[in-house]
């Protein structure tokens, strides 16, 4: 019997079983709103897995060879997934709007022979790939943003040739669920990312969670998160394409028109993560903001400081969830577990928070999050030539999540930063969350992140809170008025420090805003930093 567990195999029994089932609907926003749309079936996927398998081939790459995927959200990044899995090959999603050296040292740190690219990313990967003479084939997907390939490399190949070319079925080349499907980089926020080694077990184990998360046969699941993030790569499409759903992809996150997707396309969920709780929570209110088709939606990260008024405003239930693309889970369903708490555990894995020694803490107690497998194997993480974070990250079985949290009495976890972001002032910690919503809800605020900077008075440990704006209109915006509207609101220790004024938050493929980008700005730009002490 075919292991189901390997991508390739699951989409062949598909197609076998329900071929024209349009499983996939991409959508794309045009410059006008409207929405255009491709739609794959199980058929369309092994088919143009197929030629892409063919294509690999032709490149000369052989089993365990890895390539890059540069892309938006097309349908051809799972054409591509499908297509490696059946060479055997590992593919590495980089988020597309990498680019320079981070882009140079992600494609050479992780082997890549070639790449698939979309013809926005293209200036890009020709300027990374200048210095890397190891990259032989570059494949590139027309989108309309370049009328014709430049001319003078000899890698370079249209994707058309490769999705059109006779269709030469042959057998897949994995052999063990065991082997690498990917690797996935870590956000690389704080250093440069680790790509993260990911086996079909992996997958496979992420995709089986349908159930455990509240999915059934009648849901139409959304996602507008990059499928190079693990969140919509493996929850979403993975448990849409194992469970038979007819799920919907945009090309991009969007928070202007998110709800109005969920109209057209019927569905009935969606992910969301931290970083974009504020950035939808601050669109201005609409009379139709809870007339949707969405029961629940599926949260890492929902702040509890907006919580219910969320869930109000838009009629919708929240399970909330917890887990890395290296691993570890929780889950706190709807009405099971207290506002804020990312919840329990399934049966399969036992969680802790323990000190610097690694002892458990009491309830209450802060300190880091930590997984171990209750049965079964040891839990592992590989992350690619480097096993020494591989070491330090799973420590005899026991994963470091390096997030800190706490526990109640009644055995409910709580995230509470990420550690060395928390941010402590005067002795206390400070609730970012509730600082973000109180500016989410000023009304010419179109984003906001809160973050810390070490203490301008140089107090040991202590930090000045920023909060980064971005202003529905830049001219008409007036940080007094945001800074009284603050402080009729919250106390004196969580005013913020300095309100920075931006044009976009930098944020991950994850929309995770990165505060090391934030940061240098705040530095580069003092003329954009308005001092509330003053």
């Amino acid at each position: 019997m075919r292991d189901l567990r390997i991508f390739s195999n699951l989409i062949e029994d598909k197609k076998n079983s329900n071929p024209n089932l349009d499983v996939l609907t991409f959508v794309n926003v045009l410059p006008g709103g409207d929405f255009e749309q491709e739609k794959r079936t199980y058929l369309d996927l092994w088919v143009q897995g197929q030629r892409v398998y063919s294509g690999l081939r032709a490149e000369g790459m052989e089993p365990g060879d890895s390539f890059a995927l540069v892309m938006q959200n097309h349908p051809e990044f799972v054409d591509c997934m499908v297509g490696s899995s059946l060479a055997a090959t590992v593919f590495v999603p980089i988020d597309p709007r990498t680019n320079g050296e981070r882009l140079e040292y992600m494609l050479s740190w992780a082997d890549c022979k070639g790449v698939i690219c979309a013809d926005y990313c293209l200036n890009n990967v020709l300027a990374a790939c200048k210095n890397l003479p190891q990259i032989r084939w570059i494949w590139v997907l027309k989108s309309g943003e370049l009328s014709k390939l430049p001319g003078g490399d000899s890698r370079l190949r249209k994707w058309s040739d490769i999705a059109n070319a006779a269709l030469n079925e042959a057998e897949g080349r994995v052999r063990s669920a065991d082997e690498t499907m990917q690797m996935l980089y870590t956000s690389g926020t704080t250093g440069d990312p680790k790509a993260i080694r990911a086996p079909y077990t992996r997958y496979d184990a992420v995709a089986s969670i349908g159930p455990m998360i509240g999915l059934n046969a009648d849901d139409r699941p959304y996602t507008g998160l990059s499928l190079t993030h693990a969140n919509a790569q493996l929850i979403s499409l993975g448990n849409i394409l194992k469970m038979e759903l007819r799920g919907v992809i945009s090309r991009k996150f969007t928070k202007s028109r998110l709800w109005d997707i969920c109209r057209a396309y019927s569905c009935t969920t969606f992910n969301l993560l931290g970083g974009m709780t504020t950035a939808i929570y601050s669109e201005p209110v609409r009379a139709n903001d809870a007339n949707n088709p969405v029961r629940f939606i599926l949260s890492a990260g929902m702040p509890s400081a907006v919580w219910h008024d969320f869930s109000k405003r838009f009629d919708v239930k929240i399970f909330e969830f917890y887990g890395a693309a290296e691993g570890g889970m929780m889950f706190n369903p709807p009405g099971a577990g207290p506002v804020g708490s990312i919840g329990k555990p399934p049966e399969s894995l036992i969680a802790r928070i323990v000190d610097e020694e690694g002892n458990t803490c009491p309830p209450g107690q802060r300190g880091e999050i930590v997984f171990q497998a209750a049965v079964g194997p040891k839990l592992a993480v590989e992350y690619y030539k480097n096993p020494e974070a591989s070491d330090k990250k799973t420590r005899d079985g026991v994963l470091y999540m390096g997030d800190i949290g706490h526990q109640d009495e009644d055995g409910w976890y709580y995230f509470d930063s990420r550690k060395g972001d928390e941010i402590r002032r005067n002795g206390e910690f400070v609730d970012v969350a509730r600082i973000e919503k109180i500016i989410a809800e000023f009304e010419n605020v179109e984003d906001v992140f809160v973050y810390g900077i070490p203490s301008l008075n140089g107090a040991p440990g202590e930090k000045d809170i920023i909060a980064a704006v971005v202003p529905v209109e830049a001219r008409l915006f007036d940080p007094d008025i945001l800074v009284n509207h603050c402080r009729e609101v919250l106390g004196r220790n969580d005013l913020p420090s300095f309100i920075q004024v931006m044009s976009e938050i930098p944020k991950t493929a994850s929309e995770k805003p990165q505060s090391r980008f934030c940061y240098e700005f705040f530095i580069e730009q003092k003329n954009h930093v308005y001092d509330v002490a003053s």
